[in-house]
């Protein structure tokens, strides 16, 4: 009976298996554990691809909060501009109403 935690090696091509021997051989590692290592080689540039990506993302998030917090977030000159402008309109309200 075979173990069953073997990883199971079977090729329908069988020029697949060839090369992969060969490039198991010369790595100097058994079949599993270069497919193996193939594999994990490969997520982890998909998962590092996917970081990248996040964090650029994240980058431009976080510009465009800035950039728009910035516009909501008046500076003290602006707020007194605003200030002055409403009290001039409340001036102007109150004369037309006398």
């Amino acid at each position: 009976m075979s173990d069953p935690k073997a990883m199971n090696l079977r090729f329908p091509d069988p020029a697949q298996r060839a090369a992969i021997a060969a490039a198991a051989k010369q790595a100097g590692v058994s079949m599993q554990e270069y497919i193996l290592s193939a594999a994990y080689e490969r997520a982890t540039a998909v998962e590092q691809r996917f970081l990248e990506g996040f964090k650029a993302s994240m980058a431009r998030s976080g510009a465009a909060f800035t950039a728009e917090s910035g516009s909501i977030d008046a500076s003290a000159e602006q707020r007194a501009s605003e200030r002055e402008a409403l009290r001039e309109l409340e001036q102007r309200g109150r004369g037309h109403a006398a």
